[in-house]
């Protein structure tokens, strides 16, 4: 095979037919064998992917926690002193710990690795003479792609073809307004940012069509060479704060646990290797290892059961967002209506049906080459107008501001401008009106203006979608089309669009609603119609602010307007990012659905950014999460999905601020008064291991639906009280017990450690029932499997001094009357917890 296509750093200088011949590209696309070569060759087309390592490598980096590496290294050396037994089971605990939460880890990384796969951007590309889609990252130096309105480009390329192409390069420029790219050779000095007959990846197509040869992919492309300066990471949710604020207050009291038993071991001159191995073992039960695979699994499996309510999660941090999600803007086409969208008719200036505004929308919608909107698609299903005579001499591409376009048509006896776009902005660039195609032009005086307008105003409260139609006859030698050409207009009339109101909705909406997210509308259409839709759907409309009053107020006016209204009528792009600012100032979390190619300013803003699957890709590609389905039930689902997946997180992490801890201080605790360690160092490692065991199952768990019914926060104080007023409740019952064992039992260092490992064991494991719910634990029913894992690491606990393995770890079989004393002693545990929590719940705000 000829030597691949290189990376020229002046590939947008170079004549087309050397560019080919110097890497064996064809105008027709690479073939597939030819392709996977330069795959591997150039490598994935990213710019700032991750390098995913091998799995025998993300598994031994689970070794990296220093309290495992001073754990194994301290055993070591006790197995140099002798202690050979002590360091083997030291070490198979450690290696059993980590392969659990690896295994885990990877399998819910792989999970949601394919959900974001099966959304991923495609693109279109000639392989093997077939255009084909396939992902962006396999996309090679050589390949041909197709190009269209709405479209990412996937890498640097040099334009082959164009069809009134333009580009929106703010990414690399900065600069907003689009740029028109075509094929061409141009001057030796140009720089590639500046090249009209190149194409650069990051970028957005805003209109037309190309066919273009791609040139350099990943880090060679001009985003790639500056992707460290663009790479900007996204600041963290509030939940990735709190999990590290949690963490850090753990670290904290970790560390002042593991100087307080060592001073004390130090000061009773206890033997300091094994001092060292409990106080480091201690450190490690402390320490919330499992937290990270918990996250990861939870969240996992919220991304797999919201993928089976047909929402696919991008990034999982943003589920949390979407449960605490409390406000949902979106536009009303297909959330609130069928976005079945049928003309209806096509009217001339005085109201009656015209042919002649049929003909000119039906040319302006079939020749535009911008994303075709639900309203053109309507316009389009009347095949029967004839376009073979005329042909395309140019095109003003629509853009939010103008909210218009603009096609130059010829059909070798006229040359003609046909408009359209919004009434009010038609109606204002047009002088003259005619009735029907060859009638005379009547000036557009007052009078007739005055007329028209009540027509719209008319229609628009029957709640008619409705475009205004206008055209405009240029000499011959008009060339191009430009901005400065639409106006002196002859108006020729309105088309009219309904689109039914979704059965579906109003009750979706009254569901969230009384999860209490509250749905605010911002459309581009007039606040009539849009009143009208909600009239059908009898829902109330609190407020209505325009996209020309919204121009006219600074941001804290707009900000104190905001939390009323909730409908944002005839508003641009810049002006939705504006609103999602001001509800985000006024402390609300906000979701964005967005499907279009100028809602990828809103996604980023919003705290969720939402996409639909059929979504343009500037728009999929900035969401947080793709919904299979544009209903706002769908949406709903996710919510419910989301405070699901946080409410089980939270059990883990009041699991390890109340009964864990309260443990483990109690172990310091006793070690001011023992005349020997409370628990060898295995002893505590089993303890911590069979403790992750029983919580595996947890991302599983049912959750109350009271927690369900309102948005959720992260709340570091309310689970710091929650740790101050639980905690102590296990570390009372842990010194009771010592008590017991002592006086009652007269245990000696064996026993003293078996009774505690196994009441320790009980009080951590079963306390889950009572802390996984605020009801009555006897009311909410927990998932089976939690269920079975917690009554089998119990039973484990209870069982493992009758065998020999437990007496290799230093335990021996308790006497019959210490179960009787344990089971009264676990029964009024579990009742004061209960009793706490009732309280806590009722003293405390809920978070």
């Amino acid at each position: 095979m000829p030597a691949p296509l290189k990376a020229d750093p002046a590939f947008w200088q170079m004549p087309v037919a050397a560019l080919l011949e110097q890497g064996s590209a064809h105008r027709d696309g690479l073939s597939s064998a030819e392709a996977a070569a330069r795959l591997k060759q150039f490598g994935p087309n990213v710019v700032h992917g991750e390098r995913k390592r091998a799995v025998f490598l993300q598994f031994l980096a689970k070794f990296r926690n220093p309290l495992v590496i001073i754990l194994l290294a301290a055993s070591a050396l006790s197995a140099f002193t002798g202690d050979v037994t002590g360091f083997l089971i030291i070490a198979t605990i450690v290696l059993i710990s980590v392969t659990l939460d690896f295994v885990q880890e990877y399998r819910a990384g792989q999970a949601a690795d394919q959900l974001r796969q099966s959304v991923a951007i495609r693109a279109q590309v000639f392989r093997d003479g077939k255009l084909l889609k396939v992902p962006l990252a396999d996309m090679v130096p050589g390949d041909v792609a197709l190009l269209a309105a709405g479209d990412v480009v996937p890498c640097d390329g040099r334009v082959l073809e164009a069809k009134d192409l333009f580009v929106n390069q703010a990414l690399l420029t900065g600069e907003s307004y689009p740029v028109e790219k075509a094929p061409a050779e141009l001057a030796v000095t140009t720089e590639v940012n500046a090249a009209s007959n190149t194409v650069l990846m990051g970028t957005s197509v805003i209109s037309g069509t190309a066919k273009v040869l791609m040139c350099r992919t990943g880090q060679k492309t001009a985003l790639g060479e500056i992707a460290d300066t663009l790479l900007v990471k996204p600041p963290p949710t509030a939940f990735e704060e709190g999990t590290h604020r949690f963490g850090i207050l753990i670290l904290r009291l970790t560390v002042l646990l593991l100087l307080f038993v060592l001073l004390v071991n130090a000061f009773f001159h206890r033997p300091w290797l094994e001092s060292f191995l409990f106080a480091v073992a201690l450190a490690v039960g402390l320490t919330p290892e499992l937290l990270p695979m918990v996250v990861s699994v939870t969240l996992s499996r919220g991304a797999r059961r919201m993928a089976a309510n047909k929402v696919i999660v991008k990034r999982l941090a943003s589920i949390h967002n979407l449960g605490s999600m409390d406000v949902f803007c979106t536009d009303k086409t297909g959330t609130l209506t069928e976005a079945r969208i049928h003309l209806e008719c096509h009217l001339d200036p005085l109201g009656t049906e015209c042919a002649q505004v049929l003909k000119l929308a039906y040319f302006n919608s079939y020749f535009e080459t911008g994303v075709k909107s639900p309203l053109d698609d309507a316009i389009l299903e009347h095949t029967e107008i004839d376009v073979s005579g005329w042909r395309k001499i140019d095109e003003v591409p629509f853009d939010f501001e103008r909210r218009r376009v603009s096609v130059l048509l010829d059909n070798g006896t006229d040359r003609l401008l046909v408009v359209k776009g919004a009434p009010e902005d038609i109606l204002r660039l047009s002088v003259s009106y005619c009735v029907e195609e060859g009638s005379s032009v009547h000036p557009l005086d007052d009078a007739a203006r005055v007329s028209i307008n009540a027509q719209f105003e008319a229609l628009s409260k029957d709640g008619y979608r409705v475009l205004g139609i206008a055209s405009r006859q240029v000499g011959a030698d008009h060339q191009h089309a430009v901005l400065g050409d639409e106006s002196e207009l002859v108006f020729a009339g309105f088309a009219t669009f309904l689109d039914p109101p979704k059965e579906s909705a109003k009750a979706a909406l009254a569901a969230l609603a009384a999860d209490r997210v509250a749905v605010k509308i911002i459309t581009g259409d007039n606040e009539l119609v849009t009143q009208h839709v909600f009239a059908q759907l009898e829902l109330p409309v609190t407020g209505v602010l325009t996209g020309t009053q919204i121009q006219q107020m600074d941001d804290a006016a707009l900000a104190a307007r905001v939390e009323q209204v909730n409908l944002f009528c005839r508003v641009s792009p810049a002006e939705k990012n504006r609103i999602i600012l001001a509800l985000k100032q006024r402390g609300h979390v906000v979701g964005y659905l967005g499907d279009g190619i100028n809602d990828a300013p809103s996604l980023h803003s919003a705290d969720v950014g939402i996409s639909v699957d059929s979504a343009v890709d500037v728009a999929k590609a900035a969401a947080d999460m793709i919904l299979l389905e544009h209903d706002l039930g769908v949406l709903h689902a996710g919510v419910l999905e989301g405070r699901r997946t946080f409410g089980n997180i939270m059990k883990y992490i009041m699991m390890g601020t109340s009964s864990n801890f309260g443990n483990m201080f109690s172990m310091a605790g006793a070690s001011l008064f023992l005349p020997f360690l409370p628990m060898l160092p295995g002893q505590i490692l089993l303890n911590n291991l069979l403790y992750d065991v029983s919580e595996l199952p947890i991302p599983l768990d049912r959750v109350d639906d009271d927690y369900l019914s309102h948005p959720r926060h992260w709340d570091m104080k309310f689970i710091r009280n929650f740790m101050l007023v639980i905690g102590p409740v296990s570390s009372v019952f842990d010194f009771l017990t010592f008590y017991i064992m002592l006086a009652v039992f007269h245990a000696g260092e064996t026993l003293f450690h078996t009774g505690w490992f196994i009441e320790s064991m009980a009080t951590q494991v079963l306390v889950i029932f009572i802390i996984r719910t605020r009801r009555n634990p006897f009311k909410s029913r927990p998932n089976p499997w939690l269920i079975a894992c917690s009554l089998t690491v119990v039973a484990v606990a209870v069982l493992l001094p009758f065998t020999p393995v437990g007496v290799q770890l230093g335990f021996v079989a308790p006497p019959a009357l210490f179960f009787a004393v344990l089971a009264a002693m676990l029964l009024f545990y579990l009742l004061a917890v209960e009793a706490m929590k009732q309280w806590f719940f009722r003293r405390f705000a809920t978070p």
